[in-house]
């Protein structure tokens, strides 16, 4: 049959593509790496450091998780090879439906796997923090604000990631006028640093009587969180720290007790708060994650070789200034303004389909072609 040619063509022309692939995912370099983790499990007094084993074991398991798909990648490859060997020699049809299943699958994880190789920023491996921000214009704001930490928590559940949210400030009728949300997976923060901007809403207001189309703005900072160590120097003397009852409707969001906590770095002037644990000492720990965030970002602000790893000048919240529109009336369509990409499901996109977008982020960034 013709089609077996054509397939048999076509995953020839995949080997090259699987090869230079797992060069560049530097397999022998997280094999060998693997293999030293692995010695070092095994010395004496290991787990009596508790935070350097946790590191450890989760350091192994995303090295085991990036060679196990892809030499499970070659293998599907080879495997198809094989099917489509048989099926040229048996002259059997009936191989025809699984060749062509299994072809649409292999394309899918060797573009996943591409989009892994652009993941090379100093902090693409880290986990997300994401702030979001409501802009003028009162409860329709607040509303789209909630709407977009729907997505992004849809998002992550997608991906099998795990959230929490570490700040939430619920709107005054509506929505919510600001929230902090970790994301913890591995390369969180390099898919997601592509959201850091001004997302702009278009659609008839809810809130509006008279049913007038309205256009709101939200703000989302992304920034990758940074482990523990000497890179950021916080000292004890620098900090402010207050205590605060937990205020607004947010609901399982927020603990109502007297144990939030916001810390002020009195030389930068950074200030951060987390209010949804029970406990204080929580609290305080998840406040420092976000610090040291803060800082490390503005030291990257302030040494310019690392300002594009970490994410670009904050713009306004406001026209002119978004990185992507969302429209739902008259028409539905969201468009990202730096890559051109745009999706017409605007449906599934809030329920967190936006991985076209962040593909196509990461493409244009590696090939130069992002627009400012």
């Amino acid at each position: 049959m013709i089609e077996y040619d054509e397939y048999k063509q076509k995953l020839t022309a995949l080997g090259p593509v699987i090869t230079d692939l797992s060069a560049a995912l530097d397999l022998d370099g997280a094999r060998a790496e693997i293999a030293r983790l692995e010695e070092e499990t095994a010395q004496d007094g290991f787990w009596n450091d508790l935070e350097r084993s946790q590191k450890v074991q989760q350091r192994l398991k995303q090295l085991k998780n990036k060679v196990g798909r892809q030499e499970k990648l070659i293998g599907e490859w080879e495997d198809l090879k094989t099917l489509v060997e048989m099926a040229l020699e048996e002259d059997d049809e009936s191989l025809l439906p699984e060749l062509t299943d299994g072809y649409a699958k292999l394309e899918t994880k060797v573009e996943e796997a591409r989009l892994e190789t652009l993941l090379s920023g100093e902090y693409d491996s880290n986990n997300a923090i994401l702030t979001l921000h409501a802009g003028a214009g009162g409860t329709e704001a607040q509303d789209w604000t909630e709407m977009l930490y729907r997505m992004y928590t849809r998002w992550a559940e997608r991906h099998g990631f795990s959230y929490q949210t570490l700040d939430y400030e619920a709107g005054d009728e509506a929505g919510i006028k600001s929230a902090t949300i970790s994301i913890e997976g591995e390369n969180a923060y390099g898919f997601l640093k592509s959201e850091n901007g001004v997302h702009r809403l278009v659609r008839v207001s809810p809130f509006d009587a008279n049913s007038r189309r309205q256009t709101s703005f939200s703000a989302v900072e992304v920034m990758p969180e940074i482990p523990d160590d000497n890179t950021i120097e916080i000292r004890p003397e620098e900090i402010e720290m207050q205590v605060f009852r937990s205020s607004g409707a947010g609901g399982q969001h927020v603990n109502k007790t007297s144990s939030a906590v916001r810390l002020i770095h009195i030389p930068t002037g950074v200030v951060v708060a987390c209010q949804t644990e029970r406990s204080q000492f929580q609290n305080r720990d998840n406040c420092m994650k976000m610090l040291r965030a803060k800082l490390m970002e503005l030291k990257a602000q302030q040494h310019a070789e690392k300002i594009s790893d970490i994410k670009g000048v904050q713009m306004k919240i406001e026209w002119g200034s978004q990185i992507r529109s969302y429209v739902f009336m008259p028409y539905t369509l969201a468009k990202d303004t730096r890559t051109g990409y745009e999706m017409g499901n605007i449906n599934a996109v809030m329920d967190g389909d936006i991985d076209g977008f962040i593909n196509a982020y990461l493409t244009a960034q590696a090939t130069g072609e992002l627009k400012k």
